[in-house]
């Protein structure tokens, strides 16, 4: 979840909201890569998740980070709910997931670096007040009720709304974690065939990065039970968005589209004021329930297009949405796998090629097959495991393509990073394989066992 966004002032025209989104074209050489991932928190003795305050506390870590390691505290109200530093921000999450939204960096092997600077950070905070942290795609045992509520008035405000359009947004909220890459985009076709691109092949990140089989102390029966619950959250802002892929889509086309997501809050002088369900479009003509007479400004819209949750969204960049948080490998691997995909224009045309011929039905059956069966998904005559191949190699091709040399030029380019995925490839395993072997292997059905073995 985010942060308060800041885009500018009063809005004057609907044509600024287009303007808005392509204002985030860039030439190919300001291209950028930031990665995100959150992680679970929990008492090292007592293995319960962290409350917000307290010697052991999400607040604890958060003031540990600051003093220890100068970051700017983000403040709301009397509470710390972030951090900010060189670009990048820590924030939370509902439940108190701790979030690492990087800096825009060049390469991978920056954000990699990023990535692990940020754990060893939380590591040293951590380790101090007896915490660790955990890299799943949903809190494996966890009840909703064990899970504290942070103090962030947007997460007050979407608790309460959640049971009205869907039946698992609040899982989603307080016991599920992600990893994601946001990508930038050199023009309006760019974004088109990128973003298009990103929607088809979702289904493949959340197949090679499932890690979520357990929830509430068992088997779920899913590889990916956050990519399960995304399905039964709010029709109106989630999915994999069919528009997308017709003639003529553009920023407009999402301009559009976005107006008819109904809002959740504005944000003013520090305090979320409850929109819920309200229109966008009665805000651009001053008819806003929730502030009858104000026109909304840049930063209003900037605010709606982080409540919209598609399986890959447009701001003024690219996020992918689709993978389950994981092990540190994972959270470097992920940014390989699109960057290969995506900043390569040979690699963009050829995944492209490979994806124009879905349907819609074809696309969203592969995103139930994946949350369901992982890498051994089978749909509509597509075996995910010969498709993630497929994907995998071209990745790694265009990673070859960019030649990004890293470790002062001792490492010739970025491919290095898919070497998780293709140990997946080789062994037909995601994550969550591995985890169910350990719970029905060594482990003896005993899931308390996943906190020691996988903590980071």
């Amino acid at each position: 979840m985010s942060i308060p966004q800041e885009g500018g002032g009063p809005i004057e025209h609907e044509s600024q909201l287009a303007a808005y989104l392509a204002a985030g074209c860039k030439p190919r050489d300001l291209w950028r890569i930031g990665t995100e991932h959150e992680k679970f928190g929990y008492c090292r003795d007592s293995l319960n998740p962290l409350p917000y305050e307290g010697p052991r506390s999400v607040k604890t870590v958060l003031e540990g980070l600051r003093d220890r390691f100068g970051w700017s505290p983000v403040m709301e109200g009397d509470h710390i709910i972030g951090l900010t530093k060189d670009g990048a921000n820590v924030s939370l999450e509902p439940g108190g997931q701790l979030e690492l939204s990087g800096a825009p960096l060049e390469t991978i092997h920056q954000t990699c670096d990023e990535v692990n600077q940020h754990l060893r950070e939380v590591r040293e905070v951590a380790d101090k007040i007896g915490v660790e942290f955990i890299g799943l795609g949903a809190a494996p045992i966890w009840r909703h009720d064990q899970m504290p509520m942070m103090p962030k008035g947007r997460y007050r405000l979407m608790t309460g709304y959640m049971d009205k359009v869907g039946t698992m947004g609040k899982t989603m909220m307080y016991r599920t974690c992600t990893v994601q890459v946001n990508l930038d985009f050199g023009s309006e076709a760019d974004m088109v065939q990128k973003l298009r691109v990103a929607l088809a092949l979702q289904p493949v990140a959340t197949a090679l990065f499932a890690n979520s089989p357990f929830l509430d102390g068992k088997p779920n029966g899913h590889k990916s039970w956050r990519a399960r619950v995304w399905r039964d959250l709010d029709p109106a802002r989630t999915g994999m968005l069919p528009f997308v892929f017709e003639q003529g889509f553009g920023f407009e086309a999402w301009v559009q589209y976005a107006l008819d997501v109904p809002m959740y809050f504005v944000y003013r002088d520090g305090v979320y004021i409850d929109a819920l369900g309200q229109s966008f479009r009665d805000f651009l003509k001053g008819q806003l329930p929730a502030l009858p007479g104000e026109v909304p400004t840049l930063s209003d819209w900037a605010d709606h297009l982080t409540t919209i949750f598609p399986e890959a969204r447009v701001k003024k960049f690219i996020e992918m949405r689709g993978a389950d948080g994981g092990p540190w490998r994972r959270l470097c691997a992920l940014p390989a796998f699109w960057v290969g995909l995506m900043y390569d224009q040979s690699s963009l045309d050829a995944a492209w090629d490979l994806v124009k011929g879905w349907d819609a039905e074809t696309r969203d059956a592969l995103r139930v097959a994946a949350s369901v069966d992982g890498l051994a998904a089978q749909t509509h005559g597509i075996k995910m495991l010969d498709l993630a191949r497929d994907v995998v190699a071209l990745s790694e091709a265009g990673l070859k393509a960019r030649a990004r040399a890293g470790a002062g030029g001792l490492v010739p380019d970025e491919t290095h990073f898919l070497n998780a995925l293709k140990e997946s490839l080789d062994s037909g395993k995601t994550p969550a394989d591995e985890l169910l072997e350990r719970y029905y292997g060594d482990w003896g059905g005993d899931l308390t066992r996943i906190y020691e073995d996988y903590k980071y």
